[in-house]
């Protein structure tokens, strides 16, 4: 329901209290009182025999302060700290570049990727949650943190993409047993992960092969009779030590989405302190969720642009053929999230230096000293970007080698998983039905629970 502006005010000043008790929470408290605690205001039904329950109340959303500082849990918090050799020990270079951003992140990701994006799903509809630029991607890194400036740095972030929630019939294969009861319903708020694969898939590449001569691995193929990927040239040059082998399988999904569980334990931490419940559960499946065109008609998805591989041959041996090696791979949501694949880039070749560029280029990451400024001391920022060692040309040559092998061979970017990623889980904040909780449990939930309504909206 919109609200006039000094309405709107009013009730912004009401819930400042319930932000400054948030920001005061002790972290080990959160800690210790982070239970899952599923059952909302408004539920329509909990059928469990002589424990059944339903709610009295309507169901209430969660505001807009609520959902920003939510939101923020998620967000950019500064500049990290480059604190790596770059040099072995006889003086030569060891990759001391492997970063992809600078930026950091309220939660650790492998080599820096930022390979995360959330969607909040409300009941005003379905957002994407990017990353705000310039100044106002570091909110959070500096100054007081008021109920204004997090809604602003919310609504900066948010970009509508549904006037629905994400939604599918409530059985099987989109909701798990019990889950339909309580998921996703009227007045609660999704916050659900999904991870690009392609950037730092190819910069892991990259990464591998700077290894110590001798000790770069030769990439083989576990899915095509473990045949060299692409890589014959470099194997015998003498650049990839071929008894030192690594299967394309081995590397999966790169442990790129682990940095999607560490957010949303820190949502969830934030959720406790405020007082609001949460429950990470199963989502909607990959296909399901982002629009696979086999179950874009079941419901309402992300709408990814998927890309089906044209391999006759890989179509024809599927019965002998891993997941999702011949299935339509998710590259992206146009103008949100784009993979470093084709269709978005010509060519895999076009994709690797387009990462170079990135990272090396007249305004890349480690060209331009402006943003390590911040972390080092004066005069420090232009040395290290002067001094430290960028991915050498074979690497690089050699890592498109391995990327065209793929894509080539499977019509796909990467093969053994797919471009977006799913985790598989959301995560559901609500306001709690304390009166479930009393008539059932015994200490069914913490002090800031108890308190949420009259810290965040003046009630008793």
């Amino acid at each position: 329901m919109s609200q006039n502006p000094s309405a709107q005010s009013l009730h912004v000043h009401d819930e400042e209290r319930g932000l400054q008790e948030t920001l005061r929470y002790p972290l080990f408290d959160a800690l210790r009182n982070r239970r899952t605690r599923r059952v909302a205001k408004g539920i329509q039904s909990i059928p469990a025999g002589s424990l059944s329950y339903t709610s009295k109340h309507e169901p209430e959303p969660l505001t807009a302060l609520e959902e920003a500082l939510l939101i923020a849990s998620t967000g950019i918090t500064g500049v990290t700290l480059p604190d790596q050799p770059f040099l072995t020990e006889d003086g030569k270079p060891l990759v001391g570049s492997p970063m992809v951003d600078v930026i950091g992140r309220t939660a650790g990701s492998p080599d820096n990727a930022q390979a995360t994006s959330f969607f909040l799903i409300n009941d005003s509809g379905t957002y994407f949650l990017r990353r705000p630029q310039g100044g106002d991607a570091l909110m959070l890194a500096g100054g007081q943190l008021t109920a204004a400036r997090l809604i602003a740095y919310a609504e900066k972030c948010k970009v509508k993409v549904s006037d629905k929630r994400v939604e599918f019939p409530r059985q099987y294969p989109y909701y798990m047993g019990r889950n339909r009861y309580m998921s996703n319903v009227p007045g609660s708020t999704i916050l659900v992960p999904v991870v690009d694969l392609t950037r730092q898939y190819i910069n892991g590449i990259m990464f591998l092969l700077t290894q110590d001569a001798g000790h770069r691995p030769t990439f083989i193929d576990d899915w095509n009779f473990y045949r060299v990927a692409g890589v014959q040239k470099w194997v015998r040059n003498g650049f990839l030590n071929k008894d030192q082998k690594i299967p394309l399988g081995v590397l999966g999904t790169a442990r790129i989405p682990y940095e999607a569980d560490f957010l949303m334990q820190n949502i969830f931490l934030v959720a406790e302190a405020m007082g609001l419940g949460a429950w990470i559960h199963a989502a909607f499946i990959g296909p399901v969720l982002l629009g696979d065109p086999e179950y874009r008609n079941a419901g309402n998805s992300l709408g990814f642009r998927y890309h089906t591989p044209r391999n006759l041959v890989r179509q024809a041996l599927k019965f002998i053929s891993p997941l999702p090696s011949w299935r339509p791979n998710p590259v992206g949501l146009d103008g949100l999230m784009q993979g470093y694949c084709p269709p978005y880039y010509g060519s895999m070749d076009e994709a690797v230096d387009a990462l170079i560029a990135h990272k090396y280029g007249p305004n890349g990451l480690y060209t331009n000293p402006k943003d390590f400024e911040q972390v080092f001391k004066p005069g420090l920022a232009q040395k290290f970007v002067s001094e430290v060692p960028h991915y050498s040309e074979e690497v690089i040559a050699c890592a498109k080698d391995v990327c065209n092998y793929i894509y080539d061979t499977y019509d796909r970017f990467p093969a053994h998983a797919d471009a977006m990623f799913v985790p598989g889980v959301w995560i559901q904040m609500h306001h709690l039905d304390l009166d479930y909780y009393d008539q059932l449990f015994s200490n069914g939930y913490s002090e800031t629970q108890a308190r949420h309504e009259e810290l965040w909206h003046g009630r008793r």
